[in-house]
């Protein structure tokens, strides 16, 4: 049998507890005490993403009118933010589609 090293088992113990630590981090916990940290809402999250589409869509569209009405010639700015304003709202589209197939299968779950 082999004997145990001390300071070996402790470097280890060390390791676990800064990992647990990091993972409570992520979990949104207290590293010692435990409780949860504060968190906004699922539905206050959601509504701030949606607001945050809806102004990079009135941007896109407030840029593009400006470009239409010859206030502006930079036709790269205005694609630039057509493209965000795109991608954000596909993001959102997305998340839309995941949210509602997962609804379905919980739904559908035998009780």
């Amino acid at each position: 049998m082999s004997t145990i090293d001390q300071s070996r088992l402790l470097q280890m113990r060390s390791t676990i507890l800064s990992q647990n630590g990091a993972l409570q981090r992520a979990a949104g916990r207290g590293v010692d005490t435990g409780e949860t940290v504060a968190q906004a809402p699922f539905a206050k999250t959601m509504t701030d993403a949606l607001q945050m589409v809806n102004s990079q869509q009135s941007k896109a569209n407030e840029l593009s009118a400006s470009y239409e009405r010859g206030e502006t010639h930079d036709i790269v700015s205005v694609m630039v933010e057509r493209q965000k304003a795109s991608i954000g709202f596909e993001a959102t589209m997305q998340v839309r589609n995941k949210l509602l197939s997962a609804y379905r299968d919980i739904m559908n779950m035998p009780v």
